[in-house]
């Protein structure tokens, strides 16, 4: 079984892609860590793709088809692939279309974790954690019994990560639209897309998973 998976920043992919990968024998590919992974053992991608980056441009299509199609060789005993972080572009579907021609692979699914996007920006900005022992909270949903005051220490306070402010997480949501809408689109015309509510817990969400992909 082969599947590409879908979700914006906050829906839990992350969580999603090990339980996936641990259930169903699949050689998990995320294309940011494929990348890393040529650039630092120095392969001939690997150095096209780092000039590109000190470059401050935008990996091509081709390169990054190329890391992965060197990914997808390292299938070994797996019983299938996840792609995570590819396609991005319509481009880079039919790309993929074409790799996956040339290597006789079949995509079987295109897994979308879907949600709210003033649920994620809750989830996402309403992070803090403790200046003093590093407990985690949430405003929202999982906000300290004093505002502000860390319940776990004496004397901690919460603070807000610098990149967690609403602002940024909101540019990141609209580039993940922007770019993956148009995708989703090109695989449900293809019959492929299935759309999952990604709001449950994360057991909830995996045994939706599961249930599509048998």
């Amino acid at each position: 079984m082969n599947i590409i998976l879908f979700g914006p920043p906050g829906v839990g992919k992350g969580t999603q892609a090990v339980l996936l990968k641990d259930k169903f024998k699949l050689l998990h590919i995320s294309t940011g860590e494929a990348l890393r992974g040529e650039v630092a053992r120095g392969t001939e991608l690997g150095k096209k793709a780092k000039a590109i980056m000190d470059s401050g441009k935008l990996v091509s299509d081709d390169i990054v088809a190329g890391i992965v199609a060197n990914a997808m060789q390292n299938v070994g005993d797996r019983k299938g692939v996840m792609l995570d972080g590819f396609p991005r572009t319509v481009a880079q579907a039919k790309i993929l279309d074409t790799l996956c021609a040339e290597k006789k692979i079949r995509i079987d699914h295109v897994v979308s974790l879907e949600a709210e996007k003033e649920l994620i920006l809750k989830r996402l900005s309403g992070r803090r954690f403790c200046d003093k022992c590093g407990k985690d909270y949430n405003i929202y949903f999982n906000p300290p019994k004093v505002e502000g005051e860390c319940d776990a220490c004496e004397g901690g306070r919460l603070t807000q990560r610098t990149d967690d402010s609403e602002a940024t997480h909101l540019n990141r949501l609209n580039v993940y639209e922007a770019q993956t809408e148009p995708v989703k689109g090109y695989y449900a015309g293809k019959g492929l897309l299935r759309t999952v509510d990604g709001t449950g817990t994360p057991e909830e969400v995996f045994s939706e998973v599961c249930k599509i992909l048998g």
